[in-house]
């Protein structure tokens, strides 16, 4: 089975390339821009593959507010492209987006499900909403993953970093650290989700799925764990959304429940990455 990746370069991209069996062909956004449709298909034409992971998108949260046209370029109407060379090949395609496609309700304390009414409020969000209503009514084989908080190995794609690696690489600065203690997600270990992925398209699944790890946690407590188990100290403060200013608004609560069996809890999870970044010498 032939298995191609796209955003190869990127920590999802990578968890999955080193995880999947079979023939993989990771592309990178020099290989396969997604906003070249036709690259993308005379790409997807000549390898032929059984499935399709698209791993790559356009993920600045805070300049998509004043770049949406990038913005929608990537996240709405390159996945529609993919979506269509899929249809065409007859291939399974894996899209991932995000759980700032909710947000809206702002009272919001229980966990997310699939069946639940999306409601994004940034540019970021909107445009991956759009990117999975696309996906979902073109490709008729299709598995569209939402997934929260992701942190991985790190990639050369997208932002180039992580949550994880920005607070140790503070805290190893001795810098102070300001961190949102009014907005509530679930950490995800991209190597988990990776395998979740997987184990989806083993056994032939379709439609919509949350995938995260288990639990919740402010991005504060989030900040606080990182450094109780890399064993570091930091100088670190709650501070509220307002406090951070951001340019686009986030989610007060994005944490997404699932039909699927839970992944491990995210301190975990987080626990396993800390680990095997030190036997890499990352720390």
């Amino acid at each position: 089975m032939k298995h191609v990746v796209f955003g190869s370069a990127g920590q999802l991209g990578r968890a999955l390339s080193e995880r999947l069996l079979g023939e993989v062909v990771p592309l990178t956004h020099a290989a396969a821009d997604l906003t070249q449709p036709n690259v993308l298909r005379a790409a997807l034409t000549e390898l032929r593959p059984s499935v399709v992971f698209n791993c790559a998108a356009y993920n600045f949260v805070d300049r998509a507010e004043r770049e949406p046209d990038a913005a929608f370029a990537a996240n709405a109407w390159g996945a529609r492209s993919l979506a269509s060379v899929c249809r065409d090949l007859d291939c399974t395609l894996v899209h991932f987006s995000s759980d700032y496609i909710f947000g809206l309700e702002t009272g919001r304390t229980a966990p997310y499900r699939e069946a639940d009414t999306p409601g994004p409020i940034s540019v970021y969000g909107l445009s991956k909403l759009t990117g999975e209503y696309l996906v979902r009514a073109i490709s008729p084989k299709h598995i569209v993953i939402r997934t929260c908080g992701l942190y991985g190995a790190r990639g050369s794609g997208g932002k180039g970093s992580n949550f994880v690696e920005t607070m140790l690489r503070l805290a190893e600065a001795g810098q102070p650290i300001r961190v949102v203690n009014d907005q509530t997600c679930t950490p995800s270990y991209a190597a988990d989700v990776a395998e979740a992925t997987i184990q989806l398209v083993t056994t032939g699944g379709q439609g919509l799925y949350h995938v995260t790890n288990a639990g919740s946690c402010s991005w504060h407590e989030f900040a606080a764990a990182i450094f109780e188990l890399a064993g570091l100290e930091a100088k670190l403060t709650a501070i509220t959304s307002q406090e951070y200013g951001a340019a686009a608004r986030r989610p007060v609560y994005s944490v997404l429940g699932s039909r699927l069996a839970p992944l491990r809890p995210w301190r975990e999870a987080l626990s396993s990455f800390l680990e095997a970044r030190r036997q890499i010498g990352a720390v």
